[in-house]
């Protein structure tokens, strides 16, 4: 059943103002600081070097062609200059996400499109993730959590909880990734039959304190927070408190905002999203307080050139009509951020944009 994307969040925004949804049953990993795997796992090493070349890709799951012309592109990148490690920023199972740990679509949308990229893929959960009954309704928590299990079936994945954190390299760390969930604050389809997973629930207050733990506790000098969903975009999906138009919470964000704003910006340099298919490189912001925020959706999908109404608003880069992705060089004294496009049709990578940011 399809409907036009806006059109069938707003009928499921209705839905859920009238109570229908699906009961969940409360469960959840516990949170944990990534370090490399112990020797025998077969997962794939973090790397130990103090400059770093990280690739950054979101909402890539589709197992389509735009998905392997963009990873055929990586690919030739990293023959030419090696990359150390990956973020996938969610959205990794399209549409309706995984039917446990040993679904097929594991193989048919990560591995096999990712083929040679021998390297940890630090992997955030999306609201396709979690679908319900929709796609992308983010109403069936649970089913992230088949996403977290497959953490132990991978050499490349990596996800040992719903939240955590990777420092990299674990002595002396150059950079801390904060890897969050926060699918519950922004969910089309709201689990209102399980307060666990409320705004307020046990789950996010449990993350709260680890996130505020974990920053403060930090030696990293770059502090990059990976969330699906963004905190600014000049995207269609918008900004976090007015996501997609919708009126009603949580579906507008409003608390994934409230989260961002108590918890994240000021405290990291970076918030590194997907969920909007584009490919935006923004300008800090007084609300942001010098964090910058980066969308980096486009792995697999593109906005066909759909901006949203914050467009205007400051930024270096913006992108809504190829699908693409980025490279962010991390050493202690910068950081560099390169903007790749492709074309699908030739899976050829052209560089859209460099700078140094920090």
């Amino acid at each position: 059943m399809e409907f036009d994307g806006i059109n069938r969040r707003r009928f499921l925004a209705g839905a859920a103002a009238a109570g229908a949804t699906v009961p969940l049953t409360a469960m959840s990993s516990a949170p944990a600081a990534a370090v490399p795997a112990p020797a025998g796992t077969g997962k794939f090493a973090f790397p130990t070097e103090s400059a770093l070349r990280v690739l950054v890709t979101g909402d890539a799951g589709t197992g389509t062609r735009a998905q392997w012309a963009v990873a055929d592109a990586i690919r030739d990148l990293h023959r030419r200059e090696p990359l150390s490690m990956a973020l996938g920023l969610g959205d990794n199972i399209y549409e309706l996400g995984p039917n446990g740990d040993q679904d097929v679509q594991f193989a048919s949308k990560f591995e096999d499109p990712n083929h040679g990229l021998d390297f940890p893929w630090v992997m955030a959960l999306g609201n396709h993730d979690n679908s319900a009954i929709f796609p992308g309704d983010g109403g069936w928590l649970l089913r992230g959590d088949d996403e977290v299990d497959y953490h132990h079936r991978s050499r490349r994945w990596w996800m040992p909880s719903r939240y955590y954190s990777v420092r990299v390299p674990e002595q002396n760390p150059v950079v801390e990734f904060f890897v969050l969930d926060l699918n519950p604050l922004a969910a089309y389809l709201p689990p209102v039959l399980a307060p666990y997973w409320a705004p307020d629930g046990q789950f996010m207050n449990e993350q709260r304190a680890w996130l505020d733990a974990a920053i403060a506790s930090s030696t990293a000098k770059w502090k990059v927070a990976c969330a699906h969903h963004p905190y600014l975009n000049n995207g269609s999906h918008g900004d976090a408190g007015a996501y997609d138009g919708i009126p009603l919470e949580p579906m507008n964000g409003v608390h994934a905002k409230r989260f961002f704003e108590e918890h994240v910006v000021g405290r990291c340099q970076f918030i590194l999203s997907g969920h909007d298919h584009s490919l935006q490189i923004l300008e800090p912001t007084i609300e942001s307080k010098g964090t910058r925020q980066i969308v980096s959706g486009a792995a697999a999908k593109n906005n066909h050139g759909k901006a949203g109404p914050q467009v205007g608003r400051r930024n270096l880069f913006q992108n809504f009509t190829d699908v693409g992705f980025m490279v962010m060089d991390l050493a202690a004294d910068a950081v560099t951020v390169r903007v790749y496009t492709v074309d699908i049709a030739t899976a050829k990578a052209t560089q859209a944009f460099e700078r140094r940011l920090g």
